[in-house]
């Protein structure tokens, strides 16, 4: 049993110390940093683009990341990730403590998701974005028969006429 624990252990990657909560707005996107003990230790804005997240979380050591799903999650998550950081995306219609909130602003939002990320990720009923290809041709299964020879001819799952 030990060396099963150990060698567990030696597999393990490096261990996240930081949890971030990122409430996406189409502009704007806040966001809060708990250390280990729970303690918000920085909150602030940046800008929803490739520059303002670049700027804020690239080069930096691997934090967990909790973002809601919704409009901009599927092109953050896939940027994030590529800065080795853990995403964990968050399917708002189970997460009741944020979309039945009385007191509703991005700052407690970003809160409440880096707090959710810390105890539990499966508290927050994590999804996964479907490839950028894939929901392309999602997209054309769903125009109707005019986009079904293009689908059909790149061999896809698509049900056609």
């Amino acid at each position: 049993m030990r060396e099963v624990l150990q060698a567990a252990a030696a597999t393990t990657p490096q261990l996240i110390h930081h949890v971030v909560g990122l409430d996406l707005g189409d502009r704007w996107s806040r966001y809060c940093v708990l250390d280990e003990s729970g303690t918000a230790v920085e909150e602030d804005w940046i800008r929803t683009s490739v520059a303002g997240i670049e700027k804020r979380f690239s080069g930096k050591p691997p934090l967990r990341i909790v973002l809601e799903a919704g409009t901009h999650s599927p092109w953050v998550s896939r940027l994030l990730e590529s800065y080795q950081h853990q995403v964990v995306v968050a399917n708002p219609r189970k997460v009741r403590l944020i979309y039945e909130s009385d007191r509703k602003n991005d700052r407690l939002d970003a809160r409440m998701l880096a707090r959710l990320g810390r105890l539990d990720v499966n508290l927050l009923a994590p999804v996964r974005h479907a490839a950028p290809r894939l929901r392309r041709i999602w997209r054309w299964c769903a125009a109707g028969t005019r986009w079904w020879p293009r689908a059909r001819n790149r061999s896809t799952p698509c049900a056609g006429p």
